[in-house]
């Protein structure tokens, strides 16, 4: 590496996090960028250093290093992402690669060669085999062949992970990883093609409500917050075309047999916090490297266990369990059905949280509650 690019010497005085630290959220506009961005206000952290993507395109190398060389940051979460559910990664793969390989090969680099020592990034529960075993433990990252709809995706942050850990090994970095399950809640996108299956099935419950009432003001308002209704919806609730002011009918991918896993964004937030927090010996210890400093010449036994925590609540359930807390919650009383043509995705995708529960993390919303709190957050908007 040329020597205007060699990092500078790492800021040890600011390991963990602390309110005079400047602390930068890429990605705070996001679900989990805004969660995390309410934990640390609330907190009373002051010097969050924040861009929207107007303001600095993650995705430009000359922008990032621009960035990193002129405000002196302590620290960095890196929840900036491109992400949608199945629909998403299957249509636009090419974006999913492209834009979340640049994004943290952007952020990550050029966070080390301004001497920013502790780094978090956030990944996803889809790094793991299609067929992994269940529940899912760290140490099964690599050992098959992932889900093809969210390939894309899931080798970007697959190469997240083994950037933060090139990185630590080389040049001393503390660079952490957590991998979330399912997250929902407030912030969540409800676009009704682009969305995860919790902010798509509760949207298409409460379009019902208001189809099945007649209520189309509240359509409208609808339409204008969280985007279209795309025509073939549209029929089938009743909204839009030879099927208005007939029955609604919700009609749900796959057979609703798959099993998730689903947590709170709020408890992610605190999770990574808590991540953040660990002292450095605490966090080389839980991932079973006994108080090896992450910088020391390491065994090819030791190189072979992933650096990262998974983030879930332990838990998982059926789409069609989920789809009906939903629908009681909501209040829709008509007719739900499932489209089996379309895919179901990974059969079942639980996390093992025993490495994160081993250091006094647990989440705090149970899957009711956290689903009546979002669809109070989603009517009040």
């Amino acid at each position: 590496m040329p020597d205007s690019l060699m990092p500078k010497p790492m800021n040890h005085h600011h390991e963990l996090l602390a309110p005079a630290n400047r602390i930068f959220i890429a990605g705070h506009r996001g679900m989990v960028g805004s969660a995390i961005h309410r934990l640390l206000r609330a907190k009373g952290f002051e010097n969050i250093i924040t861009r929207t993507s107007a303001e600095l395109d993650l995705t430009d190398q000359q922008a990032v290093r621009s960035f990193f060389q002129a405000e002196a940051i302590d620290q960095v979460v890196l929840a900036a992402a491109r992400v949608g559910g199945i629909y998403a990664n299957f249509h636009y793969p090419a974006e999913f690669i492209y834009a979340n390989q640049m994004i943290q090969n952007n952020v990550i680099h050029q966070a080390c060669l301004a001497g920013v020592r502790r780094l978090l990034f956030l990944g996803s529960s889809c790094i793991y085999p299609k067929f992994a075993p269940q529940p899912m433990k760290e140490e099964y990252l690599l050992t098959g062949i992932l889900e093809m709809t969210n390939e894309p995706y899931a080798i970007a942050k697959i190469s997240g992970i083994k950037m933060c850990e090139s990185y630590n090994r080389q040049y001393g970095t503390d660079y952490r990883a957590v991998m979330p399950t399912n997250l929902y809640g407030p912030g969540d996108n409800f676009h009704l093609e682009n969305s995860h299956v919790i902010p798509a099935v509760m949207r298409k419950y409460h379009l019902a409500k208001c189809a099945m009432s007649e209520d189309f003001a509240a359509i409208g308002k609808d339409q204008q917050t969280f985007g279209p209704i795309p025509p073939e919806i549209g029929e089938m609730l009743g909204i839009t075309g030879s099927h208005r002011g007939k029955p609604p009918v919700v009609q749900l991918w796959g057979s609703g047999r798959a099993r998730r896993e689903f947590l709170h964004v709020d408890d992610m937030a605190s999770a990574c916090v808590h991540v953040m927090n660990l002292s450095r010996d605490a966090y080389v210890q839980a991932l079973g490297h006994p108080s090896e400093p992450i910088e020391s010449e390491l065994s090819t036994a030791e190189l072979s266990i992933p650096s990262f925590f998974n983030i879930g609540s332990g838990r998982d359930c059926t789409i069609s369990e989920v789809a009906g807390m939903i629908r009681e919650i909501v209040g829709f009383a008509g007719e739900t059905c499932y489209n089996s043509e379309q895919p179901d995705g990974t059969p079942r995708k639980l996390l093992d949280t025993t490495r994160i529960s081993g250091v006094g993390w647990r989440p705090s919303f149970g899957l009711q509650e956290g689903l009546q709190a979002t669809y109070d957050w989603y009517c009040a908007q």
